[in-house]
């Protein structure tokens, strides 16, 4: 082999070198990046992510960007406390008046004299509970023609076995208090004494549900009346398969509705007509509502920004910035909401924190940072939805209230894994919907479920939750 094959031989091996470096290299910025995203799902949390809190495992997650209450535990110094009330007389079944026998200071007895001021002390019991039963006993009578006629039960008899406080309180501990049908029935066996089948707790939601069909319509229908709106969402299982539960709440109303998917063209119908400002998160979903009546969910921002804040690279100091401001805004909020700064005093603090964190965004989206870039420019792509908490006083900076009424779905799906058919869902639907309304309209969910079933079984018009429409808010 001559020096010029030798050459060639050598430049080949050389070449082949640099494709299989080439080809490492390639491999291990693939692997690297790998790597980064599985210590950020890792690292992930309540206070840096959408997750919960109860994900967090043993001993929790601190909110390291909150300020540590210096006050110890416990009522604090000053506090007038809170005592439990005596029920007016009205109210007491039993009275027992005890009288002193003798004066303590010479012994004389004395005469039982009623005193306005006497001191009163109050011991509640529940009796012992005893189900009351009606048996129909339908007679028949021969006649003297020799035919025997037995009486009807048309129109006295009820089509069910179980009459509508029962009903109710079966779907309370099911529907409201989520206990399963296995636990409700032995609550109702060891508190009532009444013995009841697993089957007739399902036959019993199927008729509540249709009792309260009509009630939920209506609360439907005057969503709308409520100037602001809450929207929210979380997974939902129909016998194992993957669904989307929502909630659109108000300070007056909330009402769910579980849906296959979480897309943009099954939500859009829940909120017609589009009124109002909707309050919800960066989900793209609710691009069919307009971004100058939208308030973005600044919870949501915060976990962002801490999640930012971790990061090994450059991103943790815009992170930080970012953090920042937002800590700021709500330290803010908070001192409006606490009364200690009125509503012109905070609007004009707010202004350069506006403009500052505003400015932070946009050279966070200038830096090219991987997974941070993006994230800023589409939350500057809703600044139009940032701020206008700062605009309306009706209007909150975070999505709590609608996360809080999902919260015991949510709590309801981890207990019992979802349902296990269409009328399983709607029975949810309409019971959390009656629920979650009846306590904002301050009545009582056990009372209108009872008035529910009553209508129900006379054949009557079932009740509404809400009576007049609710006032909307300017």
């Amino acid at each position: 082999m001559d020096a010029e094959e030798k050459i060639a031989a050598l430049v080949a091996q050389l070449l082949a070198k640099d494709v299989n470096i080439a080809e490492l290299q390639r491999q291990v910025a693939e692997l690297k990046a790998i790597v980064a995203d599985l210590s950020e799902k890792l690292g992930q949390n309540s206070r840096n992510s959408h997750r919960p809190p109860s994900t967090d495992g043993p001993g929790g997650t601190k909110h390291n960007h909150r300020k540590k209450s210096e006050r110890k535990r416990g009522g604090q110094k000053g506090h007038r406390g809170h005592h439990r009330e005596l029920l007016p007389e009205s109210d007491v079944s039993e009275f027992v008046d005890l009288y002193p026998e003798q004066c303590d200071s010479c012994a004389r007895i004395l005469p039982k004299t009623a005193d306005i001021c006497a001191a009163r002390t109050q011991v509640t019991e529940v009796p012992p509970i005893k189900p009351h039963t009606k048996e129909f006993r339908q007679h028949a009578v021969t006649c003297v023609c020799g035919h025997t006629t037995r009486a009807s039960g048309v129109g006295i008899i009820p089509v069910s076995p179980f009459g509508p406080r029962l009903m109710s309180l079966v779907v309370l501990l099911t529907g409201v208090y989520h206990l399963s049908r296995r636990k409700a029935v032995q609550a109702l066996n060891d508190i009532v004494g009444i013995r009841i089948s697993l089957g007739a707790v399902s036959s019993i939601e199927r008729r509540v549900s249709d009792a309260i069909e009509p009630a939920v319509k209506d609360i439907w229908s005057k969503i709308d009346c409520d100037e602001v709106k809450h929207a929210d969402a979380t997974t939902w299982l129909l016998a194992g398969v993957t669904m989307s539960l929502w909630t659109i709440a108000t300070k007056s109303i909330t009402v769910f509705k579980i849906v296959a998917k979480g897309t943009a063209a099954l939500a859009e119908p829940l909120f017609a007509p589009l009124k109002g400002i909707l309050v919800s998160d960066r989900a793209a979903l609710f691009s069919f509502w307009a971004m100058e009546d939208r308030q973005i969910c600044w919870a949501h921002l915060l976990r962002k920004f801490v999640l930012f804040s971790e990061r090994k690279d450059a991103g943790a100091q815009f992170g930080q910035d970012l953090l920042g401001y937002t800590v700021l805004l709500f330290d803010y909020w908070h001192a409006y909401k606490q009364g200690k700064i009125d509503r012109e005093t905070f609007r004009l603090w707010m202004k350069p924190v506006r403009i500052q964190f505003e400015t932070c965004l946009a050279r966070a989206v200038d830096s090219d940072l991987q997974k941070l870039s993006g994230s800023c420019e589409n939350i500057l792509s809703h600044r139009a939805a940032l701020w206008t908490f700062m605009d309306r006083e009706d209007v909150e900076p975070t999505n709590n209230h609608a996360e809080r009424e999902l919260r015991q779905f949510v709590l309801w799906r981890k207990r019992s894994f979802g349902t296990h058919s269409d009328r399983g869902n709607v029975f949810a639907e309409r019971i959390m919907t009656i629920s979650h309304t009846a306590r904002k309209q301050q009545k009582n969910v056990m009372t209108f479920l009872v008035e529910c079933c009553v209508a129900q079984q006379n054949g009557e018009t079932s009740p509404f939750l809400l009576v007049s429409p609710t006032p909307v808010l300017r």
